[in-house]
C-alpha cells in the first residue's frame, strides 16, 4: 500500500503542471486621451453630441466625476505616462528648456513610463498611436521610451489632413513611425482615422501572440486647427444655432439629471469676455454655429474611432480580458487662433484644410460646464476631466465614483493589474518614487477614498485640493478658498471666512511647490 502511494506522489511530482492551477492571466490594457475636450463634451458628462461608444463604456462599467488632469498637454501627458506630477517628470510647461530641471521639457531620466515598465517587468507588447509631446529629444521619444509599435506626433497641434505647417517661425509638423521620421502628406486620411488605423494595425500584428498588450492611443481631437470630415460636420450644423447660452444650461441640467454633478453645485457665471447670443447678427450667429458645428463632428468621429477600436478588441477576441480607461488631457480651450501672430492664417471654407481655426471662449465655457476657465487654468474648467473605466466581470456596470483621481493615478493602477510594483532604479536609473496611488479598489468597488490631497501649477496657475477644501490662484491674483462638497463651481471664495484654512493649505502648497522645483512666474524672467 506505501509502495502504491509513493508511485502516485512520483506521478504527481512528474505530472505537476497538469495538477497546478492555471495562472491568472495578466489584464490588457488601452489609455485613451482625449485633447483639449471640456469636462461636458461627451453625451453620458452632459453633451447633446452623439457618443454612443463612449457612453457605452460608461454604461458598462464607471463613472470618476471628480478626476483631474494637469491643466494643459504637455503636464497632463507626462503625469499620465510616469504616476508623477510634471515638474518630477521634467515638463512642468511644454517642451522648450525654460531654465530648471523641472521645466527643462522632455521626459527627465529619474521617470519611467508604464510601457517601459510593463514591457520589462511584465512581458507586455506596447503600441502608441498619437500625439506624444513629452519631449523632442532622442531620450524621450516614443520608441526610446518603452513602446514597441509607435506612430507619433510630436508637435502640439496639426492639420488633420496633412503635416504642413501651422506656425509661421519655420517650424514644422513633425510625425514618428517607430525611429523614423514621417510626413503626412495624404489629405485623404484624417489624422483621428490615421491614428486609429495604426492602432487596429498593431493589434492585428500581435493578435496570435500570448504576450499582453499595453495600447495608448492619445488623439489630437478636438484641439484646434477645427477640421472635421463634411460629412461629420454636416451633422451638426444648424445644431448650435439655439446658442451658447441654452446650450450651455441644457448640459448643466443634464449633468444633474444623470448624477455627474451634485444638486448643490450652482452653474458658474457666464465669462464675461463672451456676448450673448441674442445680441449676435444672423451671420454672426451662422458663423458660431458652424465653428461648433465642427467641433461636434471632431468629438463625433473621435467617438466612431473608439467604435473601431472596441470591435477589433472583440473580432480579436480581447475584449474580454481588456480594461479601457478615457479621459482628456485639459478642459476646453479658450485660444484664439485667428489672433495668434505665430499661426499660418488659412481662411477656406470652415473646418477645410485650408482653414485654421478655433471655437474660443464662448463655445469653451459650455464644453466646461458646470465649471469657470478653461485649457492652462487650475480652476475646475482647466483641470476637470471624465475619467470613464471599463473592465468587464471586473468594474460593475453603471457604476460610479466621485473621490477624488488624477492621471498621476494611472501608472500605480497599471503596474498593480500587471501584478508588479514600482522600482526604486530602472536600467540604472534611480526613480522618483510615485506621486499617484492605483485606482484598483474604486474598480473593485472596495474602500477608496481617492486622494487626500492633489496639486498643481501651470504657468503661475497654482492650486491644491486636500479633502474637500481647494486653494487656487491664477497669476498675479491673491488666493480663493472654495468648498468643494458645496460649491464645485467655484462661486463663493471663502479665503475672507478661513484665512488660517488659507494659511495652512498655502503652506502646505507652498512645500510641494519647493519639493518639485516650482518657480515664481511673475519674477523669472524668461519663462
Amino acid at each position: 500500500m506505501l509502495k502504491k502511494i509513493s508511485y502516485l506522489l512520483i506521478a504527481i511530482f512528474y505530472m505537476g503542471p497538469a495538477f497546478a492551477q492555471v495562472p491568472k492571466q495578466k489584464p490588457n490594457m488601452v489609455i485613451i486621451l482625449a485633447d483639449d475636450m471640456g469636462f461636458s463634451d461627451i453625451g453620458c458628462f452632459g453633451s447633446e453630441i452623439s457618443t454612443p461608444n463612449i457612453d457605452r463604456l460608461a454604461r458598462e462599467g464607471l463613472k470618476m466625476t471628480q478626476f483631474y488632469n494637469a491643466g494643459r498637454c504637455c503636464p497632463s501627458r507626462a503625469a499620465l505616462l510616469t504616476g508623477l506630477y510634471p515638474h518630477q517628470a521634467g515638463v512642468g510647461d511644454m517642451v522648450k528648456y525654460k531654465g530648471s530641471p523641472a521645466y527643462q521639457g522632455y521626459l527627465n531620466e529619474h521617470s519611467a513610463t508604464i510601457a517601459e515598465l510593463l514591457k520589462d517587468e511584465a512581458g507586455y507588447n506596447t503600441i502608441v498611436s498619437g500625439k506624444w509631446h513629452v519631449g523632442l529629444q532622442q531620450s524621450a521619444l516614443a520608441y526610446n521610451r518603452g513602446f514597441d509599435k509607435s506612430f507619433t506626433m510630436l508637435n502640439n497641434g496639426s492639420s488633420y489632413f496633412n503635416s504642413a505647417p501651422l506656425y509661421n517661425d519655420g517650424s514644422k509638423i513633425t510625425f514618428m513611425l517607430n525611429d523614423r521620421e514621417i510626413t503626412r502628406s495624404d489629405t485623404s486620411k484624417y489624422l483621428t482615422q490615421a491614428i486609429t488605423d495604426f492602432a487596429i494595425k498593431s493589434l492585428d500584428e500581435i493578435k496570435d501572440q500570448q504576450k499582453p498588450f499595453f495600447m495608448y492611443v492619445a488623439y489630437n481631437a478636438p484641439h484646434w486647427p477645427i477640421q472635421a470630415l463634411p460629412e461629420d460636420i454636416a451633422k451638426f450644423k444648424g445644431r448650435y444655432l439655439r446658442g451658447w447660452d441654452v446650450l450651455r444650461k441644457q448640459h448643466y441640467e443634464k449633468q444633474l439629471a444623470i448624477g455627474i454633478i451634485k444638486k448643490q453645485w450652482q452653474l458658474s457665471a457666464w465669462d464675461k469676455r463672451a456676448p450673448a447670443w441674442d445680441s449676435l447678427s444672423p451671420e454672426e450667429k451662422d458663423k458660431w454655429d458652424t465653428r461648433m458645428a465642427i467641433y461636434a463632428a471632431m468629438v463625433y468621429r473621435m467617438d466612431a474611432c473608439i467604435g473601431e477600436i472596441m470591435s477589433k478588441l472583440k473580432q480579436l477576441g480581447k475584449d474580454k480580458n481588456t480594461i479601457v480607461l478615457f479621459a482628456s488631457d485639459n478642459g476646453g480651450s479658450a485660444d484664439e487662433v485667428k489672433s495668434l501672430s505665430t499661426v499660418i492664417q488659412k481662411n477656406g471654407s470652415p473646418g477645410s484644410v485650408n482653414s485654421i481655426d478655433s471655437y474660443e471662449i464662448p463655445w469653451a465655457n459650455v464644453s466646461n460646464t458646470p465649471f469657470k476657465l478653461f485649457k492652462r487654468n487650475t480652476h475646475e474648467g482647466g483641470i476637470a476631466t471624465p475619467l470613464i473605466a471599463w473592465y468587464p466581470g471586473h468594474i460593475k456596470a453603471m457604476s460610479s465614483n466621485d473621490s477624488p483621481g488624477h492621471l498621476i493615478d494611472l501608472m500605480p493602477t497599471c503596474l498593480e493589474l500587471a501584478g508588479i510594483s514600482y522600482p526604486t532604479q530602472f536600467k540604472n536609473r534611480q526613480l522618483t518614487p510615485l506621486a499617484g496611488i492605483s485606482l484598483v479598489n474604486a474598480f473593485k468597488r472596495k474602500s477608496y477614498t481617492g486622494n487626500e490631497t492633489l496639486f498643481w501649477e501651470h504657468e503661475g496657475s497654482r492650486a491644491i485640493r486636500k479633502g474637500h477644501w481647494k486653494l487656487v490662484a491664477e497669476i498675479g491674483e491673491p488666493w480663493e478658498l472654495y468648498d468643494l462638497e458645496a460649491d464645485r463651481s467655484e462661486i463663493n471664495n471663502l479665503a475672507g471666512k478661513y484665512p488660517d484654512k488659507v494659511k495652512a493649505l498655502e503652506a502646505e502648497y507652498l512645500g510641494w511647490a519647493k519639493k518639485v522645483g516650482v518657480v515664481d512666474w511673475n519674477t523669472i524672467k524668461g519663462l
